[in-house]
């Protein structure tokens, strides 16, 4: 067991937004480095389209079942232990992972770094966990949207310059990456502050912390239920987009690392925008719950866009047309928070986490296989958006049951009170 005494602080002071917000700034920008050169390298070591969408798809694959075993006992941890040392560790392991990536001469190699990393590192459900411990249950929608805002920051700032880097040398981004996380954890050692009261923390077992066990822990909090399978599915339509999207319009536009870089960090400017500055007026309007639906409408119809999207313009003017699906997981996550206890935020997250890293699991085995299908047309061929068909029908698919979700949950509010 890892002596976590040695991530103690040495300084004291008081656990704030900008901490967090800064440290998962500095990690999305690491992690957005590497996401327009990925598939590229990849590439490196297939001979055809078909093998380079089919081995992307088993990277992609490794690292989210190692990730969906590692979440929720990283986030239980967090819980024992306090959120501080877990960032440390996980800002370790996602440095050493890309410096790894980076050196991989082999697919096996780049297989088995990409295990390695993807069970070190469970920062985004340890900062939800940080930024509840902080904020007021009423407030924690907002406050998520404002982590979120920092998500989105990152992917404006790290496929640029992935994109950029990559066009002088494939490797060169991992490493720069690397570095990035490294900086991370001096930030982290010598700045951030633990938001984990001790008198808060709770004793780590390995039962609690099984990602079978965190699951169902997850369904049975009140006012979730049915809420595990919308996010599950929801999850899986954002996975598929984000696997598919660099060889989806490499194949339909003949895009490269750079322009896949300015697309992404499109998204990264929308994700910025509407959950930094116009999710706190839109709270003040509507529900989370509202919120969540109305995103999930939003984010059906843009993937259908995307996929039947002719010319490579047209998938910035749906990036920006979806405002209302950049809520989606801010409202998800408030609701969620809030329905757990104190004690329980670092393992919660933690399963919200590891929900979607069995997502990312699935995710390739579904696009991956449809890019191959299509890999044969020709560019500009309206079937090669086969994944984002796909993402359609499971983000309609989620829509529906939280809709029925909300109204037996409202209806059942009011048959109490009569």
């Amino acid at each position: 067991m890892i002596d976590f005494k040695l991530f103690s602080p040495r300084r004291d002071r008081t656990a704030a937004m900008p901490f967090i917000m800064l440290t998962v700034l500095i990690d999305m920008v690491s992690i957005g480095l590497i996401i327009p050169v990925l598939p590229s390298l990849v590439g490196g070591f297939t001979d055809s389209q078909a093998d380079q969408a089919f081995w992307y798809g088993v990277v992609v694959f490794a690292f989210g079942i190692a990730n969906f075993i590692g979440s929720p006992i990283l986030g239980a941890l967090s819980d024992a232990y306090g959120r501080r040392p877990v960032l440390l560790l996980g800002f370790c392991g996602l440095g050493l992972n890309f410096f790894a990536t980076g050196l991989s001469t082999a697919l096996w190699m780049l297989i088995a770094v990409r295990l390695v990393g993807g069970a070190m590192q469970a920062n985004a459900a340890v900062a939800n966990a940080y930024v509840a411990d902080i904020t007021a249950p009423e407030d924690r929608a907002k406050r998520f949207g404002m982590l979120g805002a920092m998500f989105g920051a990152g992917f404006i700032i790290g496929p640029v310059m992935g994109g950029l880097l990559g066009s002088i040398a494939i490797q060169l981004p991992f490493f720069v990456a690397g570095g990035l996380a490294m900086i991370n954890w001096l930030y982290g050692y010598f700045v951030l502050p633990e938001s984990l009261r001790v008198e808060r923390r709770s004793p780590f077992h390995w039962k609690q912390a099984n990602p079978l066990t965190s699951l169902r822990a997850l369904a049975q909090l009140s006012g979730v239920g049915r809420l595990v399978v919308v996010v599950a599915l929801s999850g899986l339509a954002q996975f598929v987009l984000m696997t598919s999207w660099v060889l989806y319009t490499t194949f339909k536009f003949g895009w490269g690392p750079r322009e896949n870089g300015w697309s992404l960090a499109a998204v990264g400017i929308m994700s910025f925008i509407v959950q930094g500055f116009l999710l706190g007026r839109l709270l003040k309007r509507f529900s989370p719950r509202r919120l969540a639906v109305a995103g999930l409408m939003s984010s059906t119809v843009a993937y259908v866009l995307w996929g039947a999207a002719s010319q490579g313009w047209m998938m910035y003017a749906v990036i920006f047309l979806n405002v209302l699906g950049f809520t989606i997981t801010a409202a998800f996550q408030s609701i969620i928070s809030s329905a757990a206890n104190p004690q329980s935020q670092g393992q919660t997250m933690g399963a919200v986490s590891s929900l979607n890293s069995l997502m990312a699991v699935v995710a390739p085995l579904c696009g991956a296989p449809l890019l191959a299908m299509v890999s044969h047309l020709p560019r500009g061929d309206w079937r090669i958006g086969a994944p984002f068909y796909f993402c359609a029908l499971l983000q309609a698919a989620s829509l529906t049951l939280a809709f029925y979700h909300f109204r037996s949950e409202h209806e059942l509010r009011v048959s109490s009170k009569e």
